[in-house]
């Protein structure tokens, strides 16, 4: 029995179209390749502005309101009503660091479920293109530890008069994840609690702020 031959017709058109796509897969595979850097380092930009968003979100949802300086630091006045003494709180300082800790430890892990799309055409550096383009989905994960310290500066603030500010200094870690790469990177913010104007020379005898970091896994 003669075998019967089956044979297969593929029109021109779809021969085309076929070869089309192949050329986009192809030149989208090299471009991604080539731009895995790139689109690594713009995500890791809004990776870290978005988690230092957060963790200032955090510290103001925590301390707005709750915070005044004369409780933080204790001044002592000569019989001519010059600032004579400057002693830090620190029983109340490290207490506001490590509450401060647990919170922004908190809204950090909200962002697990956190996703932002980058359009391909923001990782080209185009402006023309920067919302066009497949979108590149982007994925936050916290990691590590958060460490929080308190520290303070002094900055003039008009004749005769000298600023004195408190700031909580916000240091942690953050996971970047996108399609076939991830990376980490560090997240700092330095968030001022409280200040005030001292009208006349800083003391000579000031206790500087010497607490440790508040650290949370």
């Amino acid at each position: 029995m003669a075998r019967r031959r089956i044979y297969f017709y593929i029109s021109p058109k779809l021969v085309r179209i076929l070869v089309v796509l192949t050329v986009i897969i192809l030149l989208f595979i090299i471009i991604e390749r080539n731009l895995k850097d790139t689109i690594q380092t713009v995500a890791n930009a809004k990776a870290v502005q978005l988690a230092t968003e957060t963790i200032n979100q955090a510290v103001a949802e925590k301390l707005v309101g709750s915070v005044d300086y004369r409780e933080l630091i204790y001044t002592v006045q000569d019989s001519n009503g010059r600032l004579v003494l400057m002693q830090a709180n620190t029983v109340k300082l490290n207490k506001i660091a490590s509450d401060t800790t647990l919170a922004v430890q908190k809204k950090l892990q909200e962002l697990s479920n956190e996703r932002f799309n980058i359009p391909f055409g923001q990782a080209l550096g185009s402006t023309l293109l920067a919302s066009y383009g497949p979108l590149i989905k982007v994925v936050i994960v916290p990691v590590g530890t958060v460490q929080v310290k308190v520290s303070d500066d002094f900055e003039e603030a008009g004749i005769n008069q000298t600023k004195h500010r408190l700031l909580l200094n916000v240091k942690t870690k953050v996971k970047i994840v996108i399609p076939l790469a991830s990376s980490e990177a560090v997240v700092e913010t330095q968030v001022p609690i409280t200040e005030t104007v001292i009208v006349g020379e800083v003391p000579q005898t000031y206790v500087k702020l010497d607490l440790r970091d508040t650290i949370r896994k």
